[in-house]
């Protein structure tokens, strides 16, 4: 379960997205000069600690974009490689804003929603008389049904093209130009949005060991869940 928190937000997901996303080596030919939000989906930490939101953006050439991030109430030690950016946030203080490819819940969240057949997080809203179902227009699914979860090594994350592969004892391939393509090989995470109705991949995983990973290890620091 994730909860949205009413407050305002400086800078606002979009307006860091906006800055942020098109100096990535992984936006290929789109041409980001203009990005509008699409829809978004969230996966639970199961400690609570960690808020995980992928945002689907459009190109102002009609290209999907991928963004996975993460959201923490305090510095994650040794990953100022991949930290966004502050964001002020009225409700929950400081926020810590950072590439979720490279953030080892996110990637644990990811590989068990594909690998157990699992779907998006439902989202509450809190409101003055408790906490509000917020209806989903973003759906995402996983197409496994393992009972477990393969152990995880920390994340070595790689860009070809507009390819993402994340290295953690399994291997990850996210899409971040997000095209068509079939959704029935192998273990994959597939997903629509407004506009999208026909299922579109939005991540494989390939649970063979991988070679030349590093050590198993998952750096957590304390932060609220709602981003």
């Amino acid at each position: 379960m994730a909860v949205h928190h009413p407050a305002t937000i400086v800078p606002t997901k979009l307006e860091l997205l906006q800055a942020w996303v098109p100096h990535q080596p992984w936006t290929g030919d789109a041409d980001t000069s203009v990005l509008t939000r699409l829809g978004s989906y969230r996966f639970d930490d199961p400690d609570g600690e960690v808020g995980m939101e992928t945002h689907l953006l459009a190109t102002a050439d009609g290209q999907v974009l991928q963004v996975p991030l993460t959201y923490r109430g305090a510095p994650r030690a040794g990953a100022d490689d991949s930290l966004i950016t502050t964001m002020t946030h009225t409700t929950l203080g400081d926020r810590w804003i950072y590439d979720g490819c490279h953030d080892p819940v996110y990637v644990s969240a990811l590989v068990a929603t594909v690998v157990t057949g699992g779907r998006e997080a439902d989202l509450y809203a809190a409101s003055d008389h408790g906490l509000v179902l917020e209806p989903a227009t973003t759906h995402v699914r996983g197409s496994g049904a393992r009972d477990g979860v393969p152990p995880l090594t920390a994340p070595v994350v790689s860009h070809e093209g507009t390819t993402t592969t994340i290295d953690a004892g399994v291997r990850i391939v996210l899409p971040r130009v997000v095209v068509a393509a079939a959704t029935g090989a192998g273990l994959v995470l597939s997903g629509t949005w407004p506009g999208q109705g026909t299922p579109r991949v939005l991540a494989t995983v390939d649970l063979s060991p991988q070679q030349g990973t590093q050590q198993p290890g998952r750096d957590r620091d304390v932060a609220p869940s709602a981003g």
